[in-house]
């Protein structure tokens, strides 16, 4: 199996955290463990939870930390699932939560797996291979009107009306079966002189179609409260996005968690009991620079926001 993964903002998230070395961490998107290494390495008697719902994820990851394995417990798990996750374990807070949201290096690579436009494979997008629902079930399932929906408010592709037009008309001859089928679906939709500029025609409906087959917008929405309140005081959320659609979730959230009250403005005294629940550390996202870029050229749309529980 191959299992290529560079880790992005790695100093930048790292010193983020904190760490202190007798902590509990947990990192809710194990992946290729890159991250999870550099905190390891950082603890003494503490513990990390590595969180993936990704079996190859683990696989790779018990590779990578092989000279720490008594400081980690693997969980193959969704993060959103991380209250119940703690509570089995007796763990009641934790020091500090990572989380770096969306396809890792090895999906997209790994062109079986249905992530990636440049390769055949079987209309997949499956995080955890273990749920019955896949792409193919959005491609050849939905309704045009629910297509057109989730390729605009998830891919924000300009086409998306006529993407899902093409979708529901070609299916009407045969099932759309395949990445590269879909493709062409897709580049048939869009006018030619749009698809000559940019970015690939087909990778915006691509990454709707991945997010709604894993739910990805509505998990990170409901997880990052939850993991607020499971910091101790003083501990630390990291969160990596690579889109806008993630990064506006994680600004709002901490922002509403920030408040102090969230009563009307003409109500003179405050009925709602809200307090402040943690410090937003980074104002604005921390970007990569121009040689982590370079290096690693899928760094190029990340942000890593972080925020301290008080």
């Amino acid at each position: 199996m191959k299992f290529e993964h560079t880790p992005v903002l790695l100093n930048e998230t790292i010193e983020g955290l904190n760490i202190k070395e007798d902590g509990i961490y947990v990192d809710g998107t194990l992946g290729g463990a890159g991250h999870s290494l550099e905190i390891v390495k950082r603890l003494t008697s503490g513990k990390l939870i590595g969180i993936d719902q990704d079996l190859n994820a683990h696989k790779k990851a018990k590779e990578v930390l092989k000279d720490h394995l008594n400081k980690v417990l693997f969980i193959h798990d969704n993060y959103r699932n991380i209250k119940n996750i703690l509570s089995d374990l007796n763990i009641d807070k934790v020091d500090g939560i990572l989380l770096d949201i969306g396809v890792s290096s090895h999906q997209l690579d790994e062109e079986e797996r249905g992530f990636s436009y440049h390769g055949e494979a079987s209309l997949d997008m499956r995080m955890d291979k273990t749920q019955e629902f896949s792409a193919w079930d959005v491609v050849n399932r939905y309704t045009e009107r629910d297509l057109e929906r989730i390729i605009w408010d998830y891919g924000e592709e300009r086409w998306a009306r006529r993407i899902a037009k093409f979708i529901i008309d070609t299916r009407k001859e045969k099932p759309i079966d395949t990445t590269l089928e879909l493709v062409d679906v897709i580049k048939r939709a869009i006018p030619k002189k749009v698809r000559m500029q940019g970015a690939h025609p087909a990778r915006q409906t691509f990454q709707a179609i991945r997010i709604e087959v894993n739910n990805e917008l509505e998990v990170l929405k409901e997880s990052i409260p939850i993991m607020c309140r499971l910091l101790k005081k003083g501990g630390r959320i990291c969160i990596i996005t690579f889109h806008s659609l993630e990064d506006r979730i994680v600004k709002n959230s901490f922002r509403d968690l920030y408040k102090d009250c969230i009563c009307p403005p003409e109500v003179p005294i405050c009925s709602c009991d809200k307090k402040r629940e943690i410090e937003i550390i980074t104002r604005k996202p921390i970007g990569p620079s121009e040689n982590e870029i370079d290096r690693n050229p899928r760094s190029r749309s990340s942000k890593l926001r972080v925020a301290e529980r008080i």
